[in-house]
């Protein structure tokens, strides 16, 4: 086939495997850029699943710049600050937290699922309705057609359980920590890989806690750690708090002996999880009546995978988690796949209309900084620290400089900003990517 005809056979310019928060954000980044753009997502019907997820400031950056500040903001929570805190509640740590860190843009705590429908409603308003085909699974690539300008990429029905053909100039790969397009382009590569930290996560209303803006952190991996926060600001206009809960305990198993798949909608019992956290009392947080209080507990195995030496061949690469999953340690997972797609967007409309070399410039922006992360994450330096704390005063302390040297306090304050990322000054600074 010619190059031409071959152009002419292309049903879309660019085709996304996955409805997530990375993929539904590409969408709209590269809509916004005037690249034609579609997604397919084995779910049939998509729900607002999950529990709450913190958007860092350089991810509320590139949302609010793509028209979503308004809705953010009166769907989400600002973090004012960040709290750590051992065991039995006394305070170790903590810093102001988006613009009162000196931001130009909050940092947010917000329902997962609620943050999703939200990006989905837009991709559907500003492309179409048919612009996200649901029911519809990513199978594999065949040979490129036309001088490698065209690729085909079968697709399987799932309703009907029929394979049809699309051809597209560029894929992407934003299906998750079992991305099939990954699987493809790395045969071989196995499980995720486990750390024996196993976490229960809840959602339940309550009554504000910690003045109702506090992203809390007590306890530490080495044994038992709890994170909390607000997600609700409908919750909050009501006087009130939806508070997301994720409960960490550490098993004495090798890293990868994780048994079963790691899956996020997998259900856990309170009985597993409460006598970790028996007496638990963190400010005015009653922490067991928390857990109790939770209709659906849902558990889940601390996994990442290793970096990858390379993402993508030719006219497909992969995005957020499907490129670099890695621990919840830096609040940045999620985030990260916004800039993900931010940054894939730009490199695509620089190169027009070679969709190869946009994309082998967005790895070269995004690789090696995802997998810095990664390994940040794993390293878990704040970690370290609390477990310092747990073992210099097992029962608790009443000045945190009777436990903690100025120098290792301030150890805290760098394991944040190897972890979360972008510099103030830095991203304030910065021109827009949507530019």
């Amino acid at each position: 086939m010619s190059g031409m005809h071959a152009m002419r056979a292309v049903n879309t310019d660019v085709l996304i495997a996955g409805a997530g928060i990375g993929g539904l954000t590409a969408a709209l980044s590269l809509h916004a850029m005037g690249i034609g753009v579609r997604i397919v997502e084995p779910v049939q019907v998509l729900r607002p699943v999950g529990v709450g997820i913190n958007l860092l400031p350089h991810a509320v950056r590139e949302l609010t710049e793509l028209g979503l500040g308004e809705q953010l903001a009166a769907t989400a929570v600002p973090a004012a600050e960040m709290v750590h805190y051992d065991r039995h509640g006394n305070r170790i740590w903590g810093e102001p937290r988006g613009l009162a860190l000196g931001y130009h843009w909050p940092q947010y705590s917000i329902h997962r699922g609620a943050l999703q429908m939200m990006l989905l409603d837009a991709v559907r308003e500003r492309l179409g309705e048919r612009a996200v085909v649901t029911g519809t699974s990513f199978v594999r690539c065949a040979e490129p057609e036309g001088q490698g300008q065209v690729l085909p990429v079968i697709l399987r029905d799932l309703a009907r359980g029929r394979e049809h053909t699309v051809r597209v100039l560029a894929l992407i790969g934003a299906d998750g920590l079992y991305s099939t397009v990954r699987s493809r382009l790395h045969p071989g590569e196995g499980p995720p890989l486990w750390n024996g930290i196993r976490m229960w996560r809840g959602i339940a209303e309550w009554h504000p806690v910690l003045g109702g803006r506090t992203v809390a952190i007590a306890g530490s991996n080495a044994h038992a750690k709890l994170v909390f926060y607000p997600i609700s600001r409908e919750a909050e206009q009501r006087g009130r708090a939806l508070l997301n809960w994720v409960a960490e305990v550490r098993f004495p198993v090798e890293h990868g002996g994780m048994s079963g798949q790691a899956d996020w909608n997998r259900s856990g019992r309170l009985s597993d999880v409460l006598p970790y956290f028996a007496g638990w009392r963190i400010g005015d947080l009653d922490v067991p009546a928390l857990f109790s209080a939770t209709r659906r507990i849902l558990e889940y195995p601390m996994v990442d995978r290793e970096p990858l030496p390379w993402w993508g061949r030719g006219p497909v690469t992969l995005l957020g988690d499907a490129a670099h999953p890695m621990y919840p340690v830096g609040s940045n997972g999620g985030s990260q796949a916004v800039l993900d797609a931010r940054v894939l967007a730009r490199c695509l409309a620089v190169h027009d209309p070679d969709r190869v070399a946009g994309l082998r410039a967005y790895e070269e922006l995004r690789r090696e900084a995802t997998s810095a992360l990664v390994l940040a994450n794993r390293g878990m330096p704040a970690d370290r620290l609390l477990q310092v704390v747990a073992e210099r005063a097992p029962e608790g302390f009443d000045r945190v400089d009777d436990v903690l040297t100025g120098e290792e306090l301030a150890e805290l304050d760098a394991a944040y900003r190897w972890t979360t990322g972008t510099d103030v000054a830095e991203l304030n600074g910065r021109g827009s990517w949507g530019a």
